[in-house]
């Protein structure tokens, strides 16, 4: 699956993926379209297995502090706020769901299956002495490490404890570390979500930075830190409308992935869930890797319809938007906006001379051009052009060949010259539905 890699219509921001034996699970919040509001009052589970990662399947709601048609409130006896960014853990065949929920005090559920539903352990136990944040626990990420197990954690300074591993949810008197990241440059400080791993001998922290598109992380010898901060994995910002960022690491048939979310509907509170390879070097960094639309895939099948909500790059004012269900084109497409794919196989057909292109738009009365350029929006080369007519309906041309991998960029200008022209560069010149490549 290209990304974003779950349904379209599903919105799990704040991925935290978990193998549990032959399963891949991706436990998160739940953003709801054209809210006003960050997150739900539940959660659910999706999971893949490790072999067929184009194969995921909703397990249903897992959690609830809101009673609804079909569950009763786990929270009932103390708060009724929004769930954040849950954890899950394994230990001893139990599954343990660390849950933050907005401006209360935050719990541990359990369940006997990865998916759950999770049934609520207990609250946070503590004295107050032994916890930072408030006790809250802010975007909690737990780490289980031969018996022990760790918790992480904090808004704009980050803390960590040690559990009772015989409960998962005493806080060990004694055990607060605050600022297990060291603060510093206050572009990379940390400001929240915390998600760690172990690897090998050495010790991560995920997180989200001041700089809040970009996903940071921080190494260590030890589980209590300090943790040394390393650089960033990926900025969901980057030639596409950033907002917060929130996810983590996770190794699936022996390769490296980051999840990390994206903005939609032209808010940061209506994000879907996306992946990208990564590469672990020998001495622990992680190189950065940028946005694609490729998700777990190797490379794009440019003669498949193409939805255009798949975009990486989105310039010039443009958004993804949910219209329903089946409908979430790029609109506010205005002059001089950028649509990028990356990347596309297009194979070794050097027997063409030309390919079609055809695009599906839903017109807005104005008559607009599609420049194609391959590999970089500004200087790329140019394939050719197609004209979009003020109705809806599929515009096609005849380009260049294409052959190899490449990103593609769809660059839009409007048709109008004169002393009316500028009229139309603020204008949704149409929406962009879908697209594909012919021969």
């Amino acid at each position: 699956m290209p990304n974003p890699f779950l349904p379209l219509w599903e919105y799990i921001p704040d991925g935290e993926p978990r193998v549990f034996g032959n399963r891949v699970y991706l436990y998160g919040s739940h953003d709801r379209a054209g809210s006003d509001a960050f997150c739900d009052f539940k959660l659910k589970v999706w999971s893949a297995p490790i072999n067929d990662l184009n194969n995921w399947q909703c397990h249903g709601d897992s959690f609830h502090t809101l009673d609804d048609e079909d569950h009763k409130s786990d929270t009932s006896e103390w708060t009724e706020r929004e769930l954040y960014a849950p954890d899950c853990v394994e230990k001893d065949g139990k599954y343990y769901l660390y849950t933050y929920i907005l401006g209360s005090k935050g719990c541990v559920s359990v369940s006997d299956r990865p998916e759950g539903p999770f049934r609520l352990l207990s609250r946070y136990k503590y004295d107050e002495a032994d916890a930072g944040d408030d006790g809250i626990f802010n975007d909690a990420g737990v780490l289980v490490d031969d018996g022990r197990v760790y918790i992480y954690y904090g808004f704009e300074k980050s803390h960590m404890n040690e559990l009772n591993a015989d409960n998962m949810y005493e806080i060990k008197k004694g055990s607060y570390i605050e600022d297990v990241i060291p603060a510093g440059n206050a572009e990379d400080d940390f400001f929240e979500a915390s998600s760690p791993r172990k690897i090998g001998s050495r010790y991560y922290l995920i997180y989200s930075p001041r700089l809040g598109s970009r996903l940071h992380y921080a190494v260590s010898d030890s589980p209590t830190g300090p943790f040394e901060r390393k650089g960033y994995i990926i900025d969901n910002g980057i030639d596409y409308p950033g907002g917060n960022n929130h996810g983590s690491i996770c190794c699936i048939g022996g390769q490296w992935y980051v999840f990390y979310h994206k903005m939609t509907n032209g808010t940061i509170m209506s994000r879907r869930a996306c992946v990208e390879k990564i590469e672990i070097l020998p001495d622990g960094t992680i190189p950065q890797v940028e946005m694609t639309s490729l998700g777990f895939e190797s490379s794009l099948d440019p003669y498949k319809i193409i939805p255009a909500e798949i975009a990486c790059v989105l310039k010039g004012g443009c958004i993804v938007t949910e219209k329903d269900s089946f409908t979430r084109p790029v609109t506010q497409i205005k002059n001089g906006a950028v649509i990028g794919y990356r990347y596309f196989d297009f194979g070794e057909d050097f027997s063409s001379k030309t390919l079609e292109l055809a695009v599906q738009v839903s017109g807005s009365g104005c008559r607009s051009m599609l420049r194609i350029l391959l590999d970089d929006y500004e200087n790329g080369e140019e394939v050719g052009c197609v004209e979009i007519g003020p109705r809806d309906g599929e515009y096609s041309a005849r380009i260049k060949n294409i052959t190899g991998r490449h990103a593609v960029y769809f660059k839009v200008e409007h048709c109008y010259v004169g002393w009316f022209a500028n009229a139309f560069d603020e204008r949704n010149l149409f929406d962009f539905i879908a697209f594909t490549f012919k021969k």
